[in-house]
């Protein structure tokens, strides 16, 4: 898909969210003030756990269209509030989620601030993550599966239960544990609906394939949200910010050096195979280390040497993607 197509449609009842940083200046177009703003009132006292989750998202990059779906979350939320207030009716919906991205797009950080909103709005009870894999949920024998499964989703009860690399659950075909792990969750989503939150995430075309051998499944997510890969500028950005946060900054040489490591890496690595902010993270800590020892050999540690990375700090012939 091209980054410039940020879209957000509406297929079986689901939402389903293309989250693209490159939207932003046609967004920005539309409204100056920001982003993602749905121009709630700033009204003295009210919606301070919005702006608290506005905050905290504000240190992502991109994920404009993310954010603006957050937003709509929390309105929903509050306004079902006043009409209870009111003696209305009141909506109930289930808020199970799928994120579909390859590795180091956010989507394990974006599940943690789901799960902050949705405690802060009494949503959840606990607000907590619950992180798990196929080992977690698949057992060795018949019946093991389920038990491990309902184990999982009893510890999750009050947060969030995100299952990474969730198609993994059905490789193994008809005969394998993995769909009775399916089963069990399909299960608990409608019993359990409103006390916890599932959140399945993995590779695109591996998630695409996942819902094609379990038709029914995708009508039991009402929001479905696409992580698209980091653009290189993006991940500048990202690692400039990083930076910020540890109190280092690179000087021209290595910014330079890094900006053209990245364009080239994106270019030979296949999207499926490049972890993306990860990577970023690790070329930093990696830096760090590196100019710690270039400073304890040459015996340098005036406050500009202690923050700045050089060109020669950024070793990047072996980095793994």
């Amino acid at each position: 898909m091209e980054r410039d197509q940020a879209v957000t449609y509406k297929t079986n009842g689901q939402i389903n969210i293309i989250l693209n940083n490159q939207s932003k200046e046609k967004f920005d177009e539309k409204d100056k003030a920001s982003s993602f703003d749905l121009k709630i009132p700033k009204v003295e006292g009210k919606h301070i756990i919005l702006k608290e989750i506005e905050n905290e998202m504000s240190s992502l990059v991109g994920m404009n269209e993310m954010k603006r779906m957050i937003k709509e979350i929390y309105a929903w939320i509050f306004i079902n509030k006043k009409r209870e207030e009111q003696g209305l009716k009141v909506g109930k919906q289930a808020l199970h989620m799928m994120f579909k991205g390859n590795p180091g797009t956010g989507k394990t950080t974006v599940a943690r601030l789901v799960g902050k909103l949705f405690f802060q709005m009494n949503v959840l009870s606990k607000g907590h993550l619950i992180e798990a894999e196929r080992a977690d949920l698949v057992g060795e024998y018949i019946g093991h599966t389920a038990q491990k499964t309902r184990d999982l989703i009893k510890k999750s009860l009050g947060g969030i239960l995100f299952i990474d690399e969730a198609y993994s659950l059905a490789r193994g075909g008809e005969k394998d544990f993995g769909k009775e792990a399916i089963d069990t969750l399909v299960k608990h989503m409608e019993d359990k609906q409103h006390d916890f939150v599932l959140i399945l995430a993995g590779y695109p075309r591996e998630m695409d394939n996942f819902l094609s051998l379990n038709p029914g499944l995708l009508s039991r997510f009402p929001l479905v949200v696409d992580f698209p890969d980091y653009s290189v500028e993006d991940l500048i950005e990202i690692a400039n910010r990083m930076m910020s946060e540890r109190e280092y900054r690179f000087n021209d040489e290595a910014a330079v050096k890094l900006k053209e490591h990245l364009m080239a890496v994106k270019v030979m690595t296949h999207p499926s195979k490049f972890s993306n902010g990860r990577y970023v993270r690790n070329i930093i800590e990696k830096s760090i280390r590196s100019q710690a020892m270039r400073l304890l050999l040459t015996d340098r540690y005036n406050r500009e040497d202690l923050l700045t990375i050089k060109g020669q700090d950024l070793d990047l012939s072996d980095e793994k993607k």
